[in-house]
């Protein structure tokens, strides 16, 4: 039977007269990956700094690995790992030292601090540069050792703060891999992103935060479902091509700035062969032409009404 890792009820944040967290639910299980979705601003790091008791929240209940955050936050603390967005380590020591730094602040023996920081640096590719001095590493580096610093003391939930942020497609999906494994054996991961190619690869379900309120909840398939189905996309290499084409379609949604038009469709060859005749009929031809299926974009912006990259103020 799973049981529940996190439990969240009425959490509520302010800053003077500012509600950053106006009172959210959550409950994320075991051994899954929880994503929370949100434009800059929307209260995502405020949520993980509550639930990792970097904060104490104005309103709300919660419980972490059965304990609660409020009377029992030295064995909520015991339970966790964080990774916040930006990489905290010590660019003057190596990854070797950092490792062991952090398995010194566990209280770990220190025959077994170098056991576990030398299965740790192996783990995530860096026993080659295990005594490098951590400012020679690039991003990627950096954050894969943040995250091996985050596993001594073996947390059995992760908090994970936009921790791909900056880096670039390959160690993006280096760190996905990562936390994959994790949860494979049997961590519970909460992740943060504006990534939504991120949340869609990786959680198991995924909560929308926009201005402080959870605006949905569900498995990414769930969000995907929740609105308008498949479409295809025209652009066209002028406005009056785009005017004409729009004139055909009673149904569609129409972008002057990008020259491109929307029109619902099932995907289908049948339906797509009768679009292109009717472009055909009127002398009409798209510069580009593509099927679009509903993704976590979508839902973001059907939602909320903005992207992810616009902050929530």
């Amino acid at each position: 039977m799973t049981r529940t890792a996190i439990a969240a009820s009425g959490l509520r944040k302010a800053f003077g007269d500012k509600v950053v967290l106006d009172g959210i639910d959550l409950e994320v299980r075991e051994g899954t990956v929880f994503s929370l979705l949100g434009p800059n601003g929307a209260g995502k790091t405020t949520t993980v700094n509550l639930l990792t008791t970097l904060m104490r929240p104005d309103g709300g209940t919660a419980r972490l690995a059965g304990h609660d955050l409020a009377t029992e936050t030295r064995a909520v603390r015991a339970a966790i790992g964080v990774t916040g967005q930006f990489a905290a380590v010590d660019e003057l020591l190596t990854g070797q030292e950092n490792l062991q730094l952090m398995a010194d602040l566990k209280g770990l023996r220190a025959d077994e601090g170098r056991r576990v920081g030398t299965e740790l640096l192996e783990r995530f590719d860096l026993a080659q540069s295990a005594q490098k001095m951590v400012a020679t590493y690039s991003g990627g580096m950096r954050r894969k050792l943040d995250l091996a610093m985050t596993l001594i003391g073996n947390p059995r939930i992760i908090f994970l703060d936009e921790p791909t942020t900056g880096l670039d497609p390959r160690s993006r999906r280096t760190m996905w891999s990562i936390v994959r494994d994790l949860v494979a054996d049997g961590v519970t991961i909460f992740l943060t992103t504006q990534y939504l190619e991120e949340a869609d690869q990786l959680a198991d379900r995924v909560a929308v935060l926009d201005r402080g309120r959870l605006v949905a909840q569900g498995t990414p398939d769930e969000l995907k479902r929740r609105i308008p189905g498949t479409h295809v996309r025209l652009r066209f290499a002028t406005v009056t091509q785009l005017d004409a084409a729009a004139r055909l379609f009673t149904d569609h949604t129409r972008d002057a700035e990008a020259l491109t038009l929307r029109v619902p469709s099932d995907g289908g060859t049948t339906s797509l062969r009768a679009l292109l005749d009717r472009l055909d009929e009127h002398a009409l031809s798209a510069e580009e032409f593509s099927v679009h299926t509903p993704d976590l974009d979508d839902v973001f912006l059907a939602l909320t009404g903005h992207t992810t990259e616009v902050a929530a103020k």
